[in-house]
């Protein structure tokens, strides 16, 4: 592929310190580097500064200059040698972070050893790559033991894992990234992280998604961080147009799934996850977690029938009541109706029987009027 960029814009502030340590250069319009020198350490400045032209001069000194991961170790290599050079022995090491942005044929390769930055924003879009920090915050979000939301407000967020530090017998690797998915419009800005004090991704969205020119994005920034304390600095890198070529599409794009592109630990919008999966490219994926199923006990399935069985043995028991109930109470009425009946009747019974009595002893009383009369 052919990229083509506009001119690039830097950004070199001293803050509040007595001394400038980052340092930042580039070559040809295709190499960009920028360096924070270890604040609080012995020639910080020194040794950004080391690294940076070492890095410059590697790259100057090849007739060709292949893209890949092999050439930034090379780099690296011969810059920590110049940087050993350099070591006066004294406890206090020096030392410095590193970003390295190469432009070529293949696309654009990334580098980075510390807490210097390198972003891929696409504005309209958002942030496409964000290097990951080598640092203690990160390193203990990572273990597990805080919180993504407690890793941003960490107290020692300054702490870092990794440097360029002379007299290291085991040297400090940079994360190094394949970068291909580059369109006419992005933007890479490589930053220390005095730049990052009071500004957020969001913020640099704003900035970089705007309408106004990249002079004017330089000095938005420049006025953002003005109040800044620590030294800070950064590179914008603007792309202008991307011309595809045969064979550009067997080349890999590795920041979707990059262990070093922190945006693919940052956690979903909502909020509502709450269990981190790590996959093994030690990549932070965010998931809801799984409903978990109860685990039931062999008998209790059954359960829910034999309810069933004794509701329905329940409403049937009480249906035959229900029937069965009222033709019982339907004979006690006609016993009793009965029973009321009878009563009159053996009432009649006896009246008659008084009467016939009655008739009887008249009949005796004229038979012996008739006889005295005689």
């Amino acid at each position: 592929m052919k990229i083509s960029l506009y001119p690039p814009f830097s950004i070199h502030e001293i803050g509040q310190r007595d001394n400038q340590e980052d340092a930042i250069v580039q070559w040809d319009n295709r190499l960009f580097v920028l360096c924070d020198g270890m604040g609080g350490h012995e020639k910080g400045e020194v040794a950004s500064q080391t690294v940076c032209q070492s890095i410059v001069d590697w790259y100057n000194s090849r007739a060709i200059h292949p893209l890949g991961k092999p050439q930034i170790e090379d780099a690296l290599a011969y810059a920590y040698a110049r940087l050993d050079e350099k070591d006066d022995g004294e406890f206090k090491k020096m030392g410095t972070t590193l970003t390295i942005l190469y432009i070529g044929s293949e696309g654009v390769v990334a580098a980075h050893i510390g807490d210097s930055r390198i972003y891929h924003i696409r504005p309209g879009v958002g942030v496409l790559y964000q290097s990951r920090d080598h640092s203690l915050a990160f390193d203990l979000f990572q273990a597990g033991e805080i919180s993504y939301e407690e890793m941003q407000n960490f107290t020692q967020k300054n702490v870092i894992t990794r440097a360029m530090t002379p007299g290291l017998e085991n040297r400090h690797r940079a994360d190094v990234i394949h970068i291909t998915d580059i369109l006419s419009g992005d933007y890479f800005y490589m930053c220390s992280d005095g730049m990052l004090e009071q500004m957020s991704n969001d913020e640099l969205m704003s900035v970089f998604s705007s309408e106004e020119t990249d002079e004017e994005k330089q000095k938005r920034l420049i006025e953002a961080t003005g109040n800044n304390q620590d030294n800070h600095s950064s590179w914008l890198i603007h792309i202008k147009e991307v011309i595809e070529e045969k064979g550009d599409e067997a080349l890999e794009n590795e920041e979707p799934t990059s262990r070093c592109n922190a945006i693919n630990i940052i956690p979903a919008d909502n909020g509502e996850a709450d269990v981190q999966i790590i996959n093994e490219d030690d990549v932070v994926v965010v998931s809801e977690p799984p409903t978990p199923k109860k685990k039931q006990i062999p008998f209790l399935k059954w359960i829910k029938w034999i309810i069933a069985a004794i509701l329905c043995l329940v409403l049937l028991v009480a249906a035959c009541f229900v029937l069965f109930g009222d033709d019982d109470n339907e004979g006690d009425k006609k016993d009793k109706i009965e029973r009321m009946m009878i009563k009159p009747i053996k009432h009649s019974h006896n009246e008659s029987n008084s009467k016939t009595t009655s008739l009887r002893d008249s009949n005796n009383v004229n038979r012996n009027d008739t006889a005295r009369n005689k």
